[in-house]
């Protein structure tokens, strides 16, 4: 079955009513805007809800490596009503301390800006996020100690990492429902569906959403699929309100992960779109163009506001509200990028470590077929982003499972990937084949997934570098189902003593890599 392909004006309510599409298709469409509101849910999304609930238990309550500096402002905020983060950093995890903290344990002068506080170049979105949940737990932990709980209300002890490490797979989780939302638009529910599985358990947002729960990735699946979730929600003709509305999402988008603001082009090829449409009407084009401007400078407004806690920390730790501690974008190898690298490298290439996100990328380039516009969208934003971060230095991720920089387009791969299961289904004469062979499918990528995560985890392979890909395919096959029960157990059960090893062996491999550039 071939859907009809859409054209909706970017700013008449009247002319998306007249392209929406008829059966089937129409009544997918209609249906899907309302997950996930109120109404009830249905079979897939319980199935989905049911599969969160059961993998809560591997939820990890730690904070290392970027993700102190993540955590820090709302701890510091929180504990010592400052952005002094002396304490953050005296008691990271010790592969993040060591290029931070002296062997006397006090900070390197060299870790200071020139305003006299720590460097901390990561974005502060995530603690945004966080701090509802943090707030409430800081109050909890309060209320207990005056009960003669004696629990240290620091923000370093086992309430406040397992409220963070809750909430950011909550927040990844609600990422999934609003890509799933939108999927389901557009492909009937049970290809959004397995493509959300997939995406969820095949590519490396499980290590971001449970393992590392302290990093920005989880928080970007959210922030970016809560932006196009509403997008095309509002797609038409949106009101003052909902502009506003788009703004702040943006630039909470922008908050949580810089790079993310990539994904603004959608709005900007709209934004390009509608001025083409009005400059070609025969009567008050002049009315009608001053009208989008004003709706776009009210967004870009919004978005400007939304972003002031990134600015306002920018401006107390490194003095201008436009230093962000990264490497200026000018130093980046942009007439050099590694494009091949970036997909197909053994230092963490997006294709090669998580293969599901082929089919995902090639569904994003038939999305055409469903909606021409939002697919000509999503595909410059993914060859955009894919660009920027193949000119990045540093494009490897270091100590990364697969391109993490990737996990922000979740909401994109799980749309890319149910168009394309949908495509692949229709060739079947019987659909239930076709639905049953790609679960199939996704479920040997998922185990395959699980296992390389178990390998890069548990230091089977380098965290950081090239593996060596005989390798890790012996170990999948020979040692990964050998010892995956143990270790599992040892997760569950003996979690801190598992954690220590693993910070072991990584601090092992940094200072035998220092000790090579010596």
């Amino acid at each position: 079955m071939k859907r009809a392909s859409t054209t909706p004006s970017e700013f008449s309510a009247r002319a998306l009513r007249a392209e929406e599409p008829q059966g089937r298709a129409g009544l997918i469409r209609s249906s899907a805007i309302r997950f996930p509101g109120r109404p009830a849910l249905t079979v897939h999304a319980r199935l989905l809800v049911l599969l969160f609930v059961l993998t809560l238990p591997l939820v990890n309550p730690w904070v290392r490596g970027d993700g102190v500096g993540y955590y820090a402002y709302i701890r510091a905020l929180l504990i010592e009503h400052s952005l002094r983060f002396e304490n953050d950093w005296k008691s990271a995890n010790p592969s993040f301390a060591l290029e931070r903290v002296n062997a006397y344990g006090n900070i390197r002068p060299d870790q200071y800006t020139q305003t006299g506080y720590l460097v901390n170049n990561f974005a502060v979105g995530p603690s945004m996020l966080w701090a509802p949940f943090l707030v409430a737990a800081h109050a909890g932990v309060l209320t207990l100690d005056k009960l003669g709980a004696h629990i240290p209300a620091d923000g370093f002890s086992r309430p406040y990492r397992v409220t963070l490490a809750l909430a950011t797979a909550a927040y990844g989780f609600a990422g999934l429902c609003l890509a799933f939302a939108l999927a389901r638009k557009y492909v009937e529910e049970k290809w959004a569906f397995l493509a959300t599985v997939g995406i969820w358990f095949a590519s490396s947002l499980p290590v971001y959403m449970y393992f590392n729960p302290s990093w920005s990735h989880a928080h970007s699946v959210f922030g970016v699929a809560l932006f196009l979730w509403y997008w095309d929600r509002t797609r038409g003709e949106r009101t003052p309100r909902q502009w506003v509305v788009l703004g702040v999402l943006a630039g909470l988008m922008i908050d949580i992960y810089y790079v993310n603001g990539i994904v603004l082009l959608v709005p900007a090829l709209e934004a390009r779109a509608g001025y083409a449409q009005v400059l070609r009407l025969p009567m008050r084009r002049a009315a009608t163009l001053g009208r989008l401007f004003a709706a776009h400078v009210l967004f870009v407004a919004a978005t400007l506001i939304a972003l002031l806690p990134t600015f306002v920390t920018r401006k107390i730790i490194y003095g201008s509200p436009w230093k962000t501690g990264y490497p200026d974008v000018s130093t980046w190898a942009w007439t050099s990028p590694a494009l091949g690298g970036v997909l197909f490298s053994p230092f963490h290439g997006l294709l090669s470590w998580t293969p599901i996100v082929i089919p995902a990328v090639l569904g994003l380039f038939l999305w055409r077929r469903h909606d021409k516009r939002m697919g000509t969208y999503l595909a410059l934003t993914f060859l955009a982003y894919y660009y920027v971060i193949a000119s990045r230095p540093g494009w490897h991720g270091l100590s990364s499972f697969g391109n993490r920089f990737f996990v922000s387009l979740t909401p994109l791969f799980i749309l890319g990937l149910g168009v394309l299961l949908e495509r692949a289904g229709e060739r079947f004469a019987r659909p239930s084949r076709a639905f049953l062979l790609a679960a199939l499918a996704t479920g040997l990528l998922i185990v395959w997934n699980l296992g390389f995560i178990f390998q890069w985890g548990m230091h089977m392979i380098p965290a950081r570098g090239p593996i060596s890909w005989r390798q890790m395919a012996y170990n999948q096959v020979a040692i990964v189902p050998a010892r995956f029960a143990d270790a599992l157990n040892n997760y569950m059960f003996r979690r801190k003593d598992m954690m220590e090893h693993i910070e072991r062996e990584d601090v092992k491999q940094l200072e035998s890599a220092k000790k090579k550039t010596e």
